[in-house]
């Protein structure tokens, strides 16, 4: 059974910065297409970033976080980083790791997600 593990949420103030990881486990076949999405309250979840496996180099932005947030692989497989810069209370929410090995970009038709964790900006 695949496994995503977020960690890295908190509560900073505006212009400050957080790095959001996740690991997914369990998985055996090829490497992910891997993704973050957020969910405030009273909104539909919306596509954050999203990066192709190992090798594609292929990264997606949400028109919101472009210039402020970063996706990356780790080093380890199936493992993504998002670096988040330039805070704004927009940015609140809670965000969630997804994985799928087909390439939905931004779209949420993920088949793994994680349980998410908490992003909350303080103005």
């Amino acid at each position: 059974q695949v496994q995503l593990v977020e960690s890295g949420g908190g509560s900073v103030q505006a212009g400050g910065s957080l790095r959001l990881s996740c690991t997914a486990s369990g998985y055996t076949g090829r490497r992910l297409w891997m993704g973050w999405f957020r969910q405030a309250v009273g909104k539909e979840r919306e596509g954050v970033a999203t990066i192709g496996p190992d090798g594609t180099t292929i990264t997606s932005y949400a028109d919101s976080v472009k210039g402020r947030f970063t996706i990356s692989e780790g080093n380890a497989k199936n493992t993504v980083y998002l670096q988040m810069n330039r805070l704004k209370p927009t940015d609140t929410a809670i965000y969630y790791c997804a994985a799928d090995s087909w390439a939905y970009e931004l779209n949420p038709y993920y088949k793994y997600w994680g349980q998410g964790t908490q992003v909350t900006v303080a103005s």
